[in-house]
Parts: structure tokens; C-alpha cells; sequence
């Protein structure tokens, strides 16, 4: 990667499941460009596939006539991916789920998804889209050269 010239990959994809594999493989490729570690690849992997299914599943409600954007941005210190859907997003971040209410089934067992990206990545941040459309979801790992 030349010095201090950002570098952008978008992928375009369909509102189906399975179809997230697409985005975890290509963000696993420039991941390991632009020199990411082995364990925060696998991270960024889980972080961007768990992202995608939130998206097709939620954001674009399962309506394969919408699709998916997945933009992975890096530069000398951050690998940025946003994950675009038509939906309008959430308000707000998410919260932290009860792990022992969910475990006694108090608590639905899904909803994980959010906080699992949030643990997996040094930022994560839910943006609601103008008029209810193109809500994302941006995931910044750090490239630390140095560990």
C-alpha cells in the first residue's frame, strides 16, 4: 500500500444469507494487505459477517431486491469497513445484553450480534439514514505496525 494514499474496496451484495461469506472473505483479503494480524483478522472476519447478516436480515428485512454495501477503507493506521442497508437504522447505540438472564432463557438468546461486534473491534458505530434509508454500520480496527 503506497504512503498515506487510502485505499478502498466495495463489494455490492444480496440480501441473502450465506452471502455474508463474500464479505468476510474479502475483508479477510485486505485485512491481510494491509498487514492486520492473523487473531484480528479473524476478528475483523466474524465483526463484518455478523454486521451483514444484521443488515440483510434487519435493515433490509430479507428483501432480496435490495442489497447490501460493504466498503472497506484502509489507510497507514485504520482498516474502516462500513456495512450499508436500506433500513433506517436503530436510535441510538445498542445495549449490552444480560448474558445470565439469556442463559436462564429470561431473555430472548438472539440479539448478540451488536455486542459481539462491539467486543471484536477497537470501534464500532450504528448511523441511522436520512428519511429512514441507507443506515450503516462502521467497524475501525487499528493497524498497529508496531505489535
Amino acid at each position: 500500500m503506497s504512503e498515506s494514499k487510502p485505499t478502498s474496496v466495495e463489494v455490492r451484495l444480496p440480501s441473502r444469507l450465506g452471502y455474508e461469506k463474500v464479505a468476510m472473505s474479502t475483508a479477510a483479503a485486505v485485512a491481510k494487505l494491509v498487514g492486520l494480524q492473523p487473531d484480528r483478522i479473524e476478528d475483523l472476519k466474524t465483526a463484518v459477517a455478523e454486521a451483514c447478516i444484521n443488515a440483510i436480515e434487519h435493515g433490509n428485512r430479507l428483501n432480496e431486491k435490495l442489497s447490501v454495501g460493504v466498503i472497506l477503507s484502509a489507510s497507514d493506521d485504520v482498516l474502516e469497513v462500513k456495512v450499508i442497508d436500506d433500513g433506517k437504522g436503530m436510535k441510538g447505540q445498542p445495549v449490552k445484553p444480560d448474558i445470565d438472564r439469556k442463559m436462564h432463557g429470561e431473555e430472548d438468546p438472539r440479539g448478540m450480534g451488536m455486542f459481539l461486534i462491539q467486543a471484536l473491534v477497537d470501534e464500532a458505530e450504528w448511523v441511522a439514514g436520512i428519511d429512514g434509508k441507507s443506515s450503516y454500520v462502521r467497524l475501525v480496527i487499528r493497524l498497529d505496525k508496531d505489535s
